[in-house]
């Protein structure tokens, strides 16, 4: 994202209160925000975050399959699953990495270079505590004057999350230095360990 779409850096990104989402063993949270290599790669630093899987959601099981997603015809969404420790991470850290970090919110059906609406921002919630606090958040980044341009993030139900083909998963720490990962992944993840140094696993 460029820097001159953010009216706050991230780490001035407002907090939310998710305590009733705290403490409940774990969780699972499904976003959308473009290429599922880079959002993967930026989740997988934070500790308390268990696993990610890259995916589709928001179309059906029969054309849940990258050929077919990426045609921008099967309604589906490049999406990934974070499984989440909710004892250590709670769903306003994950929310403030995905507007601030892992993509940029105010493009309609689109990631830079990635155009069509399988690379649309999204979060695909899973009850309506969940979708209630998304919602909340989004205003309170608006109110905050986050960004510069409206935020075009949908809110969706979550009918099912299919994983994508096994060659996808961790995809940019298998591939480094494939040009895509170099220009567009590492840079977000280098963002998360400059801005969220705290919250970064031990092995890092």
């Amino acid at each position: 994202m460029s820097d001159e779409v953010l009216g706050l850096l991230p780490s001035d990104f407002p907090d939310i209160d998710d305590s009733a989402f705290r403490h409940r063993g774990e969780r699972t949270l499904v976003l959308a925000g473009g290429c599922f290599w880079c959002t993967e790669a930026v989740y997988r630093q934070l500790d308390g975050v268990l696993d990610v899987i890259s995916g589709y959601a928001g179309g059906d099981a029969g054309s849940a399959n990258y050929q077919a997603v990426c045609t921008g015809t099967t309604r589906h969404a490049e999406a990934i699953q974070i499984t989440y420790d909710s004892t250590r991470i709670g769903p306003a850290t994950l929310l403030k990495v995905f507007f601030g970090i892992a993509h940029d919110p105010t493009q309609l059906n689109r990631q830079g270079h990635d155009t069509g609406t399988q690379y649309r921002s999204a979060v695909f919630w899973q009850d309506e505590q969940e979708r209630t606090l998304v919602q909340d958040y989004i205003a309170l980044l608006e109110q905050a004057g986050a960004f510069h341009r409206p935020i075009v993030t949908t809110l969706e139900p979550l009918e099912a999350f299919y994983p994508a083909e096994d060659y996808h998963q961790d995809y940019a720490a298998r591939n480094p230095n494939q040009p895509y990962i170099a220009a567009v992944a590492q840079p977000k993840v280098a963002k998360v360990h400059h801005y969220y140094k705290h919250r970064l696993k031990k092995d890092i």
